[in-house]
């Protein structure tokens, strides 16, 4: 048996995987064995740590794959059975960049993003940027409902450096997915973060965004004080294929404890007597915008939802702060 290494992928293209180890880094193939049959998803993913052979000549083998914790994922549209594709293996956290203004935060997609994530059990950070147009008192009005929630908020300004100190810190030691809509600042952090970082991070992303005919690429970028961040523009399009309709409610922390209190076991929260979310609702216990939230994934945005079909995001340019 040949002798291996440890690693961890912090790049995808092609079949190429860049694995990264003590000694440095080193671009291996997967090992045929770990290719037999038909995969229901991805066999090897940046984030994964895998067990590797050096050939010697600044390449090697991946011999194996270590189980993964948890996985950013969603349903590929490119074959004919279920197929995962794996976005980002083992994350610590998924930071979610959004502006207080310009562009205005908007919510309902952030909701969007909490439900797929609390589905996922990946740890989430919310990041209110640009806190210098609006003051971090308005900041944090806005915000407020998922403060309440248990959501942790980090205030910043890429302008005025606010908040940097908390962003560092937060992202040291760990594996950080990134993502957030266009102009919201996530570049300009990531440079005040670690200087040309956010550009690295940009013209993978341009890469990799420029249509289905372009190779992706997807990867992991060093921090300097440890840790790593992936910017995730495919997060966007992260179906809610493997939630029914049904169990959407479970994925909103404010309801989740309530569902069982309604007066039918089959309560859609939309009109029914005796619903205890409704309740909640009219008494200040749920946030009123978040209920809609609900309403509109299910009922608007999800006709037909079943585990069979993907439901995308809406279209969502990429970061151009």
């Amino acid at each position: 048996m040949k002798e291996t290494q440890k690693g961890l992928i912090i790049r995808a293209q092609s079949g190429f995987f860049t694995v990264h180890h003590a000694a440095g880094d080193i671009v291996c193939r997967l090992r045929g064995k770990l290719k037999k049959g038909r995969a229901t998803e991805d066999v090897a993913a940046v984030g994964d740590r895998v067990h590797f052979s050096d050939s010697g000549d600044g390449t090697g083998a991946i011999e194996a794959v270590e189980p993964r914790l948890k996985a950013l994922s969603r349903l590929s549209s490119g074959v004919h059975y279920a197929y995962r594709q794996i976005l980002l293996a083992n994350p610590d956290q998924v930071m979610l960049v959004f502006a207080c203004a310009r562009p205005e935060p908007h919510l309902r997609l952030l909701d969007r993003f909490l439900v797929v994530l609390e589905k996922q059990a990946i740890p989430v950070v919310i990041v209110a940027n640009k806190v210098d147009l609006v003051g971090e008192d308005k900041a944090r009005q806005m915000f407020a409902t998922y403060e309440k929630l248990g959501y942790h908020l980090i205030y910043t300004s890429a302008h005025q450096q606010v908040g940097i100190d908390k962003l560092k810190k937060q992202l040291a030691g760990k594996i950080t997915a990134i993502t957030g809509p266009s102009g919201v600042g996530k570049s300009s952090l990531l440079n005040v973060v670690q200087p040309q970082l956010g550009l690295k991070v940009r013209a993978v992303s341009e890469v990799t965004n420029k249509g289905m005919h372009t190779t992706q690429v997807r990867e992991l970028f060093p921090l300097e004080g440890q840790g790593f961040v992936a910017d995730m523009p495919g997060l966007r399009t992260l179906a809610l294929w493997d939630i029914e309709a049904e169990e959407l409610d479970g994925y909103f922390r404010e309801m989740a404890p309530l569902v069982s209190q309604c007066q039918f076991s089959d309560c859609s929260h939309q009109h029914e007597p005796g619903c205890a979310i409704l309740a909640a609702v009219e008494n200040g216990q749920i946030d009123r915008e978040r209920h809609l939230s609900y309403l509109r994934m299910r009922f608007g945005d999800a006709q037909g939802w079943g585990a069979e079909e993907a439901r995308n995001f809406e279209d969502m340019p990429e970061d151009e702060d």
